[in-house]
């Protein structure tokens, strides 16, 4: 066990430096800190040696102790002595305390006290007065033993009233007396409380300074009645009183008579005397009067009302008239106690209360028989000094103008504070409820704050941007999930609300919103009947889904693409040879197209999943998986182009099963099926496995109702204006039906199918072309048919402030930080784009795939997109932005195409989208100032150096690499060390000017402004070249 050092001095009464050198000496090397422990060992060798020094630390402790302990019992006997006094007396403690006649010789010491070394006291210690003199009434409590015994009992609580004031030194010699008179009053417990008082109020008025301090007390403890019973009998019993110093057998017969006496007093006026009396009503009419008439004063007279007013008051102090001398001597009484004044006056207006202001305060001089007159009279002088004092800084002569405004500003205030209690806590109260309100407003602000509202399929760039927080966050967010998102890709739903939780927000699509704007019919069991099943063709590029919709279709789709990749969604409805119908849906496989995949995915019931045998599984692949599975839609893996001599199905559905997709064969709950699209292999099967799966779905719709369905494209037709493909979920959509779509709305004018052929209505899994929009809503967009065209205008109206709304919250606003990497950077550059397609799924796509290729030094800006032919509106907002024109698949007008030529806007047209990316990131490689390197072309030796007049100096050299070009910038070096840098002033071969030397020939060379050059020195050459910078 160790032992920390510190508790070791304490124990041992050493200093911690004794017992370290102690150590030191008998070889233990200790440090000399308070927590440093020590062995055992070592602790046994510090107690033999320092264990004197450890018992006279405990001697001294031990005597201390006791000695603390004997001061603690002195005080407690002294203190006890009264206090425990009466305490008893209320409880039966006086019974206990009933036998002793011993006690009789102690009452003799007692009485012999002086009492006029008591008044000797006095004048030194006004407050320690009153102690001694009411024990002297406690001594004169045994002489009543015979009759009153109940007297101890409340003649005590007074002395105890008294202890609590007065200081315990001088209440050492009175403890005896104190226990005698307990002693005393065993017989009787009973009925004369108020007799006792009064013999001891008598043997007071014999010795007026004791009579003085115990009304003083007895006021202060509210024991009211006892000082006016001695008031009663003062009379009696002063005139025997002053005969008999300390006998007190003289005064036991005489309290028998008198308590008959005492029996006789009445307690209600023992209580009036002792309280001011209550003012009558013309009193208190009186005192109002004379406050409105203050108030009045000051009102007129600011100044001199309020001096006036202050001398009135000093004036009252002395002139008071009968019915005031009880609250004018309590005031006086108070103060006297805080100023250590005179108790005497206080006494005398108690006592004489017959005749309480004729004499004002010195009428106590008359009671003074006892020598104790010129004492008062002293007492009475200071007192009239303390009075004069009070009054000298109330009175002043001149009065300042802040003094007097003070004043007025507090006496106003007292006059009209009544008034204000209502109102002011109805104006705490509405202060109260205002502070609540803007903590609430603050709280709400608070949570909004956190609340992102957006629009589905927001780019990445742009979460962040709402965030506030950096792209790259975002990023690193997705890919902790298992998503690759670049910075300008689409995310769906699921991922904006798992990337807005990550970084505490909570997401709120305002598409939600409006949705709520119209009512959902519920539809009836009975009413529902069976629908055909929605299917959506997915994979990678170049994978066979176009094909494998060719055979099914018996139709050459592919033909129709430009450059043979589908670039819109097909939506097909086919009818086997069972008479069964499938709708299907192709979707792009680029990668610019996933919001495309996203909203196939959304409107299906199944997804077929295409893979190439030949081939991986592609990143667009797993994408549209992703998809799927995010939608909750079954799927169905076709495995492609097995007819080819390097398929190898096997490896697919083992990838597959790395993802955790495990095929039938193989164990798992997936379908998948070896086709080959071309040849026509395996379809009818997968057809099988497809309408399987519907089967178990149950899919059902109800056709007697107002169609609901999704926008799957829309376009700009010339002849036909804003045409849209739709795919209808339920209900029946018809000619004339008012169409609701996005911020776009219109009557349905004209619907076509798939062939280009009119049709009357669209049931139930059916994609129908509609004419009648006035706009083109966006593809992926809900349309539900409402009643009337002003339901609609309200709807598109509010969807409209919407979208605004979240256009602003998305737009980029231009930071000082980025302003300042843009000086930085020095070279940053804009390329504004303004992109019209056909179609509103490919302008999406193409906009986007531009945007991504912003970089650093040069930032992409799409500030116009749309759907439609190049107008001349477009050509005006590119002329005033500096923007060029991308067309997909569009032409300008023959005015737009006019206007540009004038304003010298440049208009690109492109049918395949990678044409287009690759001409705009080529032009923005043309906009990057190109890099300058230099390329050393030769190295030259100084063999002689020579001084031309006119010309200056001129170096003969020998070339030892490379080749001298006459254009070529030369650095003249010695010791390592360019010394100057410049430009080639002449090279010469003999006497002619060449253009170039080759190595290991001589040459005379002079530098342009280099007049240092010697023998021995290095001169290097070389070029500069640019090079292309590339994104």
């Amino acid at each position: 066990m160790t032992i920390r050092l510190n508790k070791v001095t304490r124990d041992l009464n050493v200093g911690i430096a004794t017992v370290v050198e102690f150590l030191q000496k008998k070889g233990h090397t200790v440090e000399a800190n308070p927590n440093t422990k020590i062995s055992e060992e070592q602790y046994a060798i510090l107690v033999k040696e320092f264990s004197t020094d450890k018992n006279l630390r405990l001697e001294s402790e031990r005597f201390i102790q006791e000695r603390q302990n004997k001061e603690r019992n002195k005080a407690s006997v002294s203190i006890e002595g009264f206090e425990k006094q009466p305490e008893k007396q209320k409880s039966e403690d006086v019974i206990k305390t009933v036998v002793p006649e011993d006690a009789r010789p102690k009452f003799k010491p007692v009485g012999k006290i002086d009492l006029d070394k008591l008044n000797g006291r006095k004048p030194e210690k006004v407050e320690k007065e009153p102690e001694q003199k009411q024990e002297v009434p406690v001594v004169e409590r045994p002489v009543v033993k015979p009759e009153v015994k109940k007297e101890p009992e409340k003649r005590e609580p007074e002395v105890k009233k008294e202890e609590v004031v007065i200081p315990p030194v001088s209440v050492v010699e009175p403890t005896p007396v104190v226990v005698e008179p307990v002693v005393v009053p065993e017989p009787v417990v009973e009925t004369k409380p108020v007799e006792v008082e009064k013999v001891v109020e008598e043997v007071k008025k014999e010795e007026p300074k004791v009579v003085e301090t115990a009304p003083v007390k007895a006021e202060e403890h509210k024991e009211e009645k006892k000082v006016e019973t001695a008031q009663a009998e003062v009379t009696p019993v002063a005139e025997k009183a002053p005969e008999d110093d300390g006998v007190f057998k003289i005064r036991q017969p005489e309290l028998g008579a008198k308590i008959n006496v005492i029996g006789q007093i009445d307690l209600a006026a023992l209580n009036q005397s002792t309280r001011p009396k209550k003012k009558s009503k013309e009193e208190k009419r009186r005192e109002r009067e004379e406050k409105e008439k203050i108030r009045q004063d000051q009102k007129k007279l600011m100044k001199e009302a309020i001096i006036k007013e202050i001398r009135k008051d000093d004036s009252k102090v002395v002139k008071n008239g009968p019915k005031e001398s009880a609250d004018a001597a309590k005031k006086k009484r108070n103060r006297i106690n805080k100023e250590k004044v005179d108790v005497n006056n206080v006494a005398t207006s108690n006592f004489a209360a017959p005749r309480p202001n004729i004499q004002g305060k010195g009428g106590n001089g008359n009671g003074n028989n006892n020598g104790q007159g010129g004492q008062g009279n002293n007492n009475r002088r200071n007192n009239n000094n303390n009075k004069d004092r009070f009054k000298k800084p109330v009175i002043k002569q001149e009065v300042s103008e802040e003094d007097v405004a003070k004043q007025v500003k507090e006496t106003l205030a007292r006059l009209t504070t009544k008034g204000k209690n209502k109102t002011s806590k109805y104006r705490k109260e509405k202060r109260e409820m205002a502070s609540n309100r803007m903590q609430e407003l603050e709280d709400q602000e608070m949570a909004d704050s956190k609340v992102l509202k957006l629009t589905e399929f927001v780019t990445a760039n742009e979460l962040a941007t709402m965030m506030d927080v950096s792209v790259n966050q975002v990023i690193a967010t997705c890919m902790s999930i298992g998503i690759m998102v670049s910075i300008n890709q689409r995310l769906d739903a699921e991922t904006i609300n798992l990337v807005a939780e990550e970084f505490g927000f909570k997401t709120e699509y305002v598409s939600a919103e409006v949705a709520q704007a119209i009512v959902e019919e519920e539809d009836a069991p009975e009413d529902l009947q069976p629908r055909a099943p929605i299917v959506t063709v997915m994979g990678h590029v170049d994978h066979g889904k176009t094909s494998l919709l060719d055979y099914i279709r018996k139709a050459n789709v592919i033909a129709g693409e430009a450059g043979g990749i589908t670039q819109h969604i097909g939506a097909y409805n086919v009818q086997l040879e069972d008479g069964r119908r499938i709708t299907f849906l192709d979707t792009p496989g680029h990668e610019a197209f996933t919001a495309m995949r996203a909203r196939g995915a959304k409107v299906t019931d199944i997804a077929i999943i295409i893979v190439a045998a030949d081939d991986n599984v592609m990143p667009q692949t797993k994408e549209a998986i992703n998809h799927a599975m995010a939608a909750g839609v079954p799927i169905v893996f076709a495995i492609n182009k097995v007819d080819k001599p390097t398929a190898n199905p096997d490896k697919i559905k083992e990838e597959l099963a790395a993802m955790n997709y495990l095929v039938e064969e193989w164990g798992g709950k997936y379908q998948s099926q070896d086709i080959s699209a071309k040849k026509g292999m395996g379809v009818e099967d997968l057809l099988e496995k497809v309408l399987l799966e519907a089967e178990m779905l149950d899919l059902k719709a109800n056709p007697d109702r107002n169609a609901t369905g999704s926008i799957i494209e829309s376009s700009l037709d010339k002849g036909r204006g804003y045409v849209a493909t739709v795919l209808v979920s339920n209900g029946t959509l018809k000619v004339g039906d008012i169409v609701l779509a996005g911020t776009s709305y219109g009557r349905v004018k004209a619907m076509f199918n798939e062939r280009n052929q009119r049709i009357k209505e669209a049931g139930p899994s059916e994609p129908a072309l509609v004419l009648g929009l006035n706009g083109a809503p966006a593809a992926g967009d809900t349309f539900h048919v409402v009643e009337s065209d002003q339901e609609a205008r309200e709807i598109t109206n509010k969807r409209e402030q919407l979208a605004r709304e979240q256009g602003l919250r998305t737009q980029k606003i231009l930071t000082l930080d980025e302003l300042g990497r843009r000086i930085a950077l020095g070279n940053f550059q804009e390329l504004n784009i303004i992109v019209k397609g056909d179609v509103d799924g490919s302008v999406e796509a193409l906009s986007d795939s531009l945007i991504k290729l912003s970089t650093e030094q040069i930032q992409v800006n799409v500030i116009h997109k749309g759907v439609g032919a190049i107008s001349e509106s477009d050509v005006s907002l590119a002329a005033a932005s500096d923007a060029i024109i991308v067309g997909f698949q569009v032409r300008p007008s023959g005015a737009a195409a006019k206007m540009a030529e004038q304003e010298g806007v440049d208009i690109r047209k492109y049918s395949v989208i990678y044409d287009a990316i690759e001409e705009v990131k080529a032009a923005m490689e043309g906009m990057l100032a190109p890099e300058l390197k230099e390329q050393i072309t030769a190295t030259i030796e100084i063999r002689e150096v020579f001084n031309i007049t006119k010309v200056g100096l001129v170096a003969g050299a020998m070339v030892k690499t490379g080749k001298v070009k006459r254009s070529d910038k030369a650095r003249l070096i010695r010791d390592g060390i360019v010394i100057f840098t410049g430009n080639i002033n002449a090279l010469k071969r003999f006497k002619d000017d060449v253009k170039e030397v080759g190595t290991n020939f001589e040459c005379g060379i002079s530098l342009v402004n280099c007049n240092d050059m010697k023998v021995g020195d290095m001169i290097e050459t070389f070029e500069e070249i640019e090079v292309k910078q590339t994104l």
